[in-house]
């Protein structure tokens, strides 16, 4: 707000209350304690140690806006890494000591001897614009996408459950297992549930509101702000904050038929239901940002720069190299593709090795190494090389319906995979714009290389539920930038001509879209499915085409200009997707049938309460769908009869181990899986303990309750009526505690002599 005279600092001061009235609103529905104590807990316990720690070991980027965002984000990552080590030692509000520690470095630290350029009004204000854009987004379909009450609450996908019982297992147990097969070692990427444990111990709110509320809502939020201040960063011009943040809230994929829109399987931007349902991507994205920016200032090398600075630029970034390789295995191989770019093309300037990128590589190597080796155990967990396997995929999801006599021909593959392929390269035209603030600059390298070797790993790697797909969406970040960095080097006076192309783009795909006649299921032989496919595509690019020729005709030039209107108005295709999320895309995307048994939360809750959290269950509960609702469910006996093992809720809402509930997306199960189908109906390896588990709830003596009890360690029963009839024999053996809906808790005690009646009870009710 240095300039701009008494409009300017009106917009700004209006611009400024955005967020936290965006936050508040968004979250409107959860009781205005929610967002506030999880607000102050941000601020406190992670915005201020992290912004502290951040400048005075970095230096700052010259912004303090900048510095205030990029810190919050590194103290997530702090974090991230206290956390562990609070819960093995039972203090799992040990992040409370952040405040103290930052405040204790930054004593001991000398002071920051850079001072701060004034961040413009107007770059406050653009961004401002999309925080307002993401909390209308959030308003209007992500906070409709998973119910937490409610009759919808029982219908969930699989994915919700599943990371509810991720974060219940991090809050109650270090190391972690598989909190729904005890005993399994979790072979999977963990860090963002310790973010998630934290906030609950500290703030009081509950799992599922975090899990599925509060914490995407606030990734999705931090990550169109670290952009702009990452912009910022790269460009040197406070132009580029507005411009990454826009183009992160409104950019996504090609899309160019209308099924495609509002389908997680093509939307990659922050502004879709697999940012909702996949903590583990929203957090990776927000802290790939800050780790883009360190990498800046490490490779930009400063005159007079001291050892100690250097020194804590390689402590900032080894902390969030260590933190993202256990947040998702697709995110630090992106970084890693384009990091010896960046290395080879510094040496090669400069005619040595250059030792920072050197550093950099070694500390990701040894940070994914771990991740490898410890972690997911050196398992492959069903990733293979199949190239085109992904848009074979994609095409079979779009053929579903279509007439069994109709043959596809290998053209219609063609047309999808270059539409998914153009789609994800897009934002790459941005770096022909590219005019590098400091010589020899390796950044837009590293972007580069990196971005187009994640799509390239998307292409050819394969994986039977589709995880392949999240190297597009972890490379998302790096074409907006790459985009970003592009648009931010053009003239004040090119803008004029930007703008009107970036408009052209977003109406060529829409125009395209709209000529897709008729459905894929009413096609009858192959000709029909190649028009369907390639009219929208083809329209599309005649028209940016064309429009690219009249704007560059009427804004007159240079060729820099022509090459500004051709790479905006290329942008602005893959604009379209965002905005149509938000007229349509506002239906849960749960199950047809209740996967959560009525009563079956209460229950839950009810055992937590009464219970120790390393006290075990036992349930009758293996598959997502009961058998109960075959028949309404328009189901074969044959499909019946199978078992959908990706059911995981209840450790989720009990936040206790189960002894076998589901056991797909496990290790075992996806190492030995050929396709969805084998990691999905495949029977559980341990068929003994299976038995065990299964005979307690079919016919109950008090050999297997004692052998359950003693041998396995279970102390509680979950019993769902719809999986079979519950033997009256069983109130006999166990204390029947609670009863709600279709579900009976049972507690287990030590039996007495035989002789000896054992009492049943009085169980708490609730109406079902």
């Amino acid at each position: 707000m240095n300039k701009g005279g008494r409009a300017a600092v009106v917009v700004a001061l209006l611009s400024v209350p955005v967020l936290p009235l965006g936050w508040f609103i968004g979250l409107r529905a959860q009781g205005a304690w929610i967002p506030a104590a999880y607000l102050a807990y941000l601020l406190i316990v992670i915005a201020v140690p992290g912004t502290l720690l951040w400048r005075r070991l970095t230096g700052g980027s010259g912004w303090f806006a900048a510095d205030a965002v990029l810190g919050t984000t590194f103290g997530l990552a702090c974090e991230a890494l206290v956390y562990p080590l609070g819960r093995w030692l039972d203090i799992p509000m040990l992040a409370l000591v952040l405040p103290a520690l930052a405040l204790g470095m930054v004593l001991a630290l000398p002071r920051r001897e850079e001072t701060d350029r004034p961040t413009p009004w107007w770059a406050i204000t653009g961004v401002m614009v999309s925080v307002g854009v993401v909390s209308a987004w959030f308003i209007r379909v992500g906070s409709r996408l998973i119910a937490l009450d409610g009759p919808a609450a029982l219908k969930p996908n699989s994915d919700s459950p599943f990371q509810l019982s991720l974060a219940a297992e991090l809050t109650h147990h270090f190391p972690p297992q598989v909190p729904y097969v005890a005993g399994e070692p979790l072979a999977y990427h963990w860090m963002v549930y310790n973010h998630l444990a934290s906030a609950h111990w500290i703030t009081g709110i509950e799992l599922d509101v975090l899990t599925q509320r509060v914490v995407p809502f606030a990734f999705m939020l931090l990550t169109a702000m670290a952009a702009a201040a990452v912009g910022m960063v790269l460009t040197g011009r406070a132009v580029a904050a507005p411009i990454a943040a826009a183009l992160t809230v409104m950019a996504g994929d090609l899309s160019p038929w209308p099924w495609t829109t509002t389908n997680t399987l093509y939307n990659d931007g922050p502004l879709s239901l697999g940012q909702m349902i996949s903590p583990t991507q929203a957090f990776s994205t927000v802290l790939m940002l800050p780790l883009i920016a360190v990498t800046a200032l490490i490779l930009h090398r400063k005159p007079r720069q001291s050892w100690g600075r250097l020194a804590g630029l390689f402590l900032v970034a080894a902390v969030l190299i260590a933190v993202l390789s256990i947040s998702k295995a697709t995110a630090l191989p992106v970084y890693a593709a384009g990091l010896p770019a960046a290395w080879i093309y510094l040496s090669v300037r400069a005619r040595r090795l250059n030792l920072r990128a050197l550093v950099l590589a070694v500390l990701v190597v040894v940070g994914y190494g771990f991740n490898f080796l410890v972690i997911l155990s050196a398992d492959s967990q069903g990733m293979v090389i199949k190239p085109a396997g992904t848009f074979r995929s994609m095409l079979q999801g779009m053929y579903t319906g279509i007439a069994p006599d109709v043959r596809p021909g290998p053209s219609v593959l063609v047309i999808v995979s270059a539409a998914v392929i153009i789609g994800w390269l897009m934002p790459v035209v941005g770096a022909l714009l590219i005019r590098p603030r400091v010589p020899r600059d390796p950044m837009a390298v590293l972007l580069v290389f990196g971005f187009v070797l994640a799509i390239v790993a998307a292409s050819i790697l394969y994986h039977f539920s589709q995880s392949q797909v999240f190297f597009a969406r972890s490379a998302f970040i790096y074409g907006v930038l790459i985009a970003t960095w592009g648009l931010s080097s053009l003239d004040r006076r090119v803008y004029f001509a930007v703008a009107p192309a970036l408009a052209l783009g977003v109406a060529a795909i829409y125009y395209g879209r709209s000529r897709s006649h008729g459905l894929i299921r009413d096609c009858r032989d192959t000709s029909c499915l190649d028009r369907i496919f390639a009219e929208p595509l083809v329209v599309a690019l005649i028209v940016v085409a064309v429009g690219i020729v009249v704007l560059g005709l009427i804004f007159r030039g240079s060729r820099r200009r022509w090459a500004a209107i051709a790479v905006a108005a290329l942008l602005g295709l893959t604009v379209s997707p965002t905005i149509v999320s938000l007229q349509k895309f506002a239906t849960p995307g749960g199950s047809t049938y209740e996967s959560i048994a009525p009563g079956g939360i209460e229950a839950a809750r009810f055992i937590r309460r009464q219970s120790g959290p390393d006290d075990l269950i036992a349930t009758n509960i293996h598959c997502h769908r009961p058998p109960a609702t075959a028949e309404t469910g328009g189901l074969s006996v044959k499909d019946a009869e199978r078992c959908h093992s990706a059911s995981f809720w209840i450790p989720g809402y009990a936040e206790r181990r189960v002894l076998v509930e589901g056991w797909a997306y496990t290790a075992k199960a996806n190492n030995h899986a050929y396709n969805s189908n084998d990691a999905l109906y495949s029977p559980f390896w341990d068929q003994e303990k299976l038995r065990a588990n299964d005979a307690v709830f079919t016919a109950p003596t008090r050999e297997n309750v004692e052998t359950l009890r003693t041998k396995y360690g279970v102390r509680w029963l979950f019993a769902d009526e719809r999986i079979n009839p519950i033997p009256a024999e069983l109130s006999l053996l166990a204390q029947l505690r609670f009863q709600s809906g279709t579900v009976r808790v049972y507690q287990l005690y030590p039996l007495p002599p035989a002789s000896t009646p054992s009492p049943s009870g009085t169980p708490s009710t609730t109406p079902g």
